[in-house]
């Protein structure tokens, strides 16, 4: 990519579970293009409101279509600058080292649980939460287990509860158990118990720069698809 003449700055708003992919493409992105990107992580529905509140966000990731669908129907997005980047899987988490488990309506979660904790990210509004409680409800162990889940405010904050092992089990993203060697995967959920893990980006609608563009297309090339790919995510943009 071609350096441009006048350096731009790009704030990013993106779910805490690409942290680790988007470090290594902040960094290949700013190099290539000499723009400087900042980038903000946290839940999708917590940056979300922020947006909804006015946030001076340019571009925005999300774990979940539905919080990209609340911001389109508040106008908030370029209509014609809106993709599906990525898709990810669901997984239950152990501290430490554990043995494998069928995930599946007959897993005694409570068993494996103990008296300990069930680490997960808000299970009403952050997408992981959300996924996680529509698997354990179509399996049919969430009403057994929800007296003793812990949830966190995002993804990565319901992995730290299990790496420092506040939790014995989570359940996170299939990318963040790789970007945590405190944790074993013990089991992927079926991918027909949750909705289909996809994670549009889009262009804000406050303002239009080359730079943006330059980044957008940066999601869709081959760097961006090696990192991504590196921790673990199916690239669906081209």
């Amino acid at each position: 990519m071609p350096g441009t003449a006048r350096a731009e700055t790009i704030t990013v708003f993106a779910a805490s579970s690409l942290t680790t992919a988007l470090a290594e493409i902040e960094t290949g992105f700013e190099a290539a293009s000499g723009h400087d990107l900042v980038i903000a992580l946290s839940g999708s529905s917590s940056l979300a409101r922020q947006i909804q509140q006015g946030a001076p966000a340019d571009i925005f990731i999300s774990a979940s279509p539905d919080w990209m669908d609340v911001l389109a129907e508040d106008g908030l997005i370029e209509p014609d600058a809106r993709f599906d980047l990525l898709g990810n899987s669901l997984v239950l988490v152990a501290h430490g080292v554990a043995a494998p488990v069928e995930i599946g309506p007959d897993l005694d979660l409570l068993a494996l649980l103990g008296d300990g904790r069930l680490a997960m990210a808000l299970v009403e509004s952050v997408p992981a939460g959300v996924y996680g409680k529509a698997a354990l409800e179509t399996l049919g162990l969430w009403e057994a287990v929800a007296p003793q889940v812990a949830q966190a405010d995002n993804v990565r904050g319901a992995l730290a509860f299990v790496a420092v092992g506040e939790a014995p089990l989570g359940i996170v993203y299939a990318t963040d158990a790789v970007a945590e060697e405190r944790v074993t995967i013990v089991g992927t959920f079926p991918e027909n118990s949750h909705p289909p893990i996809v994670y549009p980006v889009a262009d804000l609608a406050n303002r239009d720069t080359p730079a943006e563009a330059e980044f957008l297309a940066y999601l869709r090339g081959p760097q961006a698809r090696a990192a991504f790919e590196r921790q673990g995510f199916t690239v669906l943009a081209h």
